[in-house]
């Protein structure tokens, strides 16, 4: 089993050991420093190669957020943080997840899984069908890298299109045909002018709608029959 080296950044000394304590019950992880000084831990990223780091996002001396865009892309990061209007800012730095505190060890678990299997497969580091795109934020050069197999789906706005991740969301100034266009067409399906969707996302569908999880989405007429022909090439 391949082990993923890793180290916990948090200020709050009860947060560090409530991690510690995770970490400990996953048998792929395997804890090699924590710090509750950001600048203590930057320096020992300078000379150590880590895995993933456990990352709160308010800090003294340099937040989350900055201490993120230095760290090296090869390395993963799972934010932890009990501000939840960090959320947005968050999403200008590659991030394998984000942990709202205070989170239990099942939601806990499942980002750390998602680390595993980005880790995995380190071949999936090109914008391919089977890895990730990158989006186009606010800023020149601002860009999210956003794992193909994380979208929910993605609606249009206009001007803009909205990307639905698992309790993230990004909005980019683009529109539904250029972002179709980079995606694998087994994955995703347009059921409405304002919508695509991912497969592998869909909880229930009746003759007029796809659901998401709580999200009632519409099927547009000129998509219907398409989209059933597609779902019934993979029904059981």
């Amino acid at each position: 089993m391949q082990q993923l080296k890793c180290i916990i950044i948090d200020d709050e000394p009860a947060a560090v050991r409530l991690l510690e304590r995770y970490v400990s019950n996953v048998a792929f992880l395997r804890l090699q420093e924590t710090f509750t000084k950001p600048l203590e831990a930057l320096a020992f990223l300078e000379s150590n190669t880590i895995d993933l780091v456990f990352l709160d996002v308010q800090m003294p001396q340099i937040t989350g957020i900055q201490l993120s865009k230095i760290i090296t892309p090869n390395t993963q990061i799972i934010f932890t943080t009990a501000y939840s209007e960090f959320a947005l800012d968050s999403y200008d730095v590659a991030t394998t997840d984000y942990l709202l505190k205070p989170f239990a060890f099942e939601r806990f678990y499942k980002a750390v899984l998602k680390a595993q299997k980005h880790a995995l497969h380190p071949s999936k580091t090109e914008d391919n069908e089977e890895g990730y795109i990158f989006i186009k934020t606010d800023g020149k050069h601002n860009f999210n890298r956003v794992f193909i197999e994380d979208i929910l789906f993605i609606e249009g706005l206009k001007n803009y299109v909205s990307v639905q991740l698992s309790g993230q969301q990004i909005i980019t100034y683009s529109t539904l045909k250029h972002l179709s266009d980079r995606l694998p067409k087994t994955q995703f399906i347009q059921i409405h002018k304002s919508y695509i969707i991912a497969f592998s996302h869909i909880d229930k569908i009746d003759n007029d709608s796809v659901w998401i999880g709580a999200k009632q989405l519409p099927i547009g007429n000129t998509y219907r029959k398409k989209f059933f022909e597609a779902i019934n090439k993979r029904q059981l």
